[in-house]
């Protein structure tokens, strides 16, 4: 092997170039591999030059250029050479038709190129120019050796972790992996090498914003969360620091960060609900929200920051803890004097405060007489469809489970609460398509069981019966697996319960039967 490439083609110049390659070549008949990248050694693919200094040869040139485009290569037409560099020479000998080596690396093909990527894996100046080239491909061309492809861009950045142009690079064809046509046929194990390298190349190049918009643009390509479970505490320690990022400039990246951060929490157990809190998720949602305010800004990193600490409380009692603790209520009717006619926020506002309510032991921090007018009035909106009301609803479900003596403030009145409640829960249709996913109906199911204030199993009975009809598929299944149907069941025999309830709590166990 023999190697007098250059990184720098100004380095690589030679007088006489074809005859240089021609002495090198003919004084090593045992040569199986050459690099001649960088340098002017390819010629400019004419004889010319080699005709006039070499007179003996000149009857045999015309047949034998046919077959050989770098005239200091002729010796070897009937020995081709194993391996041939020609990437970036002075001439870009790698585009000629003619050359006499089974493995060429350069720019002119798909295999050129990912032979350079191999060639070079330990020559970062040059190996950053072959992923760049690799990237097009990637980018406005049709990849057809991708498992090759994707092994070299992960080895490279593995072997480079400290160069963030190699990192750059890497990660902008990882995108279209993970995001192409193909991505389906990524087994497990390298769905998971491409994470690794992505989250090593985000971790070391914290402070470099193409890396961040490169790695969070390719996670979101991922199933979330299923593809991350392994790297949870890893992505989610990630995710906000680029969240509490400082300056303008980084919107970009935190808005995709505060996505990805709310798809995790999203469709995971109550340990990672946990841990996502744990890991200060509550109190980065509060201060993006405080910044919001301060500002008088609405926008969707508003919106997302309540929809995550929404489903980061669901059913996880220290979270909603932590949101009451870092003054979230206070942050709650700030927002709702400051944007009042934002569906969306309302919606994920009062869908946090369900969750909050579910918690019996927080519920005395939601008594007071400010709040519980808010839930009220929220009974009567019409915004997001029935979402806000439904929430509202389900808040004061909650509340009202606890019975006359939770009801510690006189205005506005228990009575007057229930019956505000009831009459919204009436308006509603029962066919109405749903913003919002259960994972489990053990809240909804305990208050199906509260006697005392038949108003919390009217609201439970319409949620089920609602859910059970629009969506069967998916929530029939989950009644029963819940022990649903007993309870409808006891209802029915139970004299306290009014008609409607009842009728609701036929139509849920029919609907439940047919399924």
């Amino acid at each position: 092997f023999v190697d007098v490439s250059q990184a720098n083609q100004k380095y690589g110049v030679f007088d006489s170039p074809d005859n240089v390659l021609a002495n090198l070549v003919s004084s090593l008949p045992n040569l199986t591999s050459l690099d001649i990248s960088g340098t002017n050694l390819s010629g400019d693919g004419t004889f010319d030059e080699y005709r006039d200094t070499n007179e003996k040869i000149k009857c045999d040139v015309t047949m034998e250029t046919d077959l050989c485009d770098i005239p200091g290569l002729r010796s070897r037409i009937n020995s081709p050479l194993e391996f041939l560099g020609l990437y970036n020479t002075v001439h870009d000998a790698c585009h000629r038709n003619h050359i006499p080596a089974k493995v060429i690396t350069g720019d002119a093909s798909e295999e050129q190129i990912l032979a350079a990527t191999a060639a070079y894996l330990d020559r970062p100046e040059v190996l950053v120019k072959a992923l760049n080239e690799l990237f097009h491909i990637f980018r406005f061309e049709t990849c057809h050796d991708q498992q090759r492809a994707l092994n070299l861009i992960l080895l490279s950045m593995l072997r480079h972790r400290e160069d963030k142009h190699i990192q750059i690079s890497g990660s902008a064809s990882l995108f279209y992996i993970a995001k192409g046509e193909d991505k389906n046929s990524l087994n497990v194990r390298a769905r998971q090498k491409m994470i690794v390298v992505l989250l090593d190349a985000m971790e070391t190049h914290l402070d470099d914003s193409t890396m961040m918009r490169n790695g969070c643009l390719t996670l979101c390509q991922f199933r979330i969360p299923q593809d991350v479970l392994f790297e949870y505490r890893r992505l989610v320690q990630l995710l906000l620091r680029l969240i509490r990022g400082r300056g303008d400039g980084d919107d970009f990246v935190r808005r995709i960060a505060i996505y990805l951060l709310n798809s995790l929490a999203c469709q995971v157990d109550g340990e990672q609900k946990e841990l996502v809190g744990d890991l200060g998720a509550i109190e980065t949602m509060l201060r993006l929200i405080n910044d919001r305010l301060n500002r008088h800004m609405h926008d969707d990193m508003l919106e997302i920051a309540w929809s995550a600490m929404w489903n980061v409380t669901d059913e996880t009692p220290v979270n909603c803890l932590r949101f009451l603790d870092g003054q979230g209520m206070t942050y709650f009717q700030k927002c709702l004097k400051e944007f009042p006619d934002k569906p969306e926020l309302l919606r994920n506002m009062m869908g946090l405060l369900g969750n909050v309510a579910e918690v019996k032991d927080l519920r005395c921090r939601l008594m007071t007489s400010e709040l519980l007018t808010t839930f009220a009035d929220l009974l009567d909106s019409n915004s997001d469809g029935i979402e806000v009301s439904y929430n509202a609803a389900g808040v004061l479900s909650h509340i009202a489970s606890g019975g006359l003596e939770a009801w510690t403030i006189d205005r506005p009145t228990r009575n007057e609460v229930l019956e505000r409640m009831v009459a919204a829960i009436e308006r509603w249709d029962l066919t109405s398509k749903r913003n919002i996913n259960y994972r489990s109906f053990e809240p909804i199911l305990r208050l199906l069981e509260v006697h005392h204030t038949p108003q919390c199993q009217h609201w439970a009975a319409w949620a089920l019966a609602n859910l059970t009809r629009v969506y069967p598929d998916k929530y029939c299944s989950l009644v029963e697996e819940e022990g649903g149907i007993q309870l409808l069941q006891a209802l029915l025999k139970s004299p306290m319960p009014y008609q409607r309830i009842k009728a609701l709590a036929r139509i849920v166990i029919t609907q439940c039967q047919h399924y």
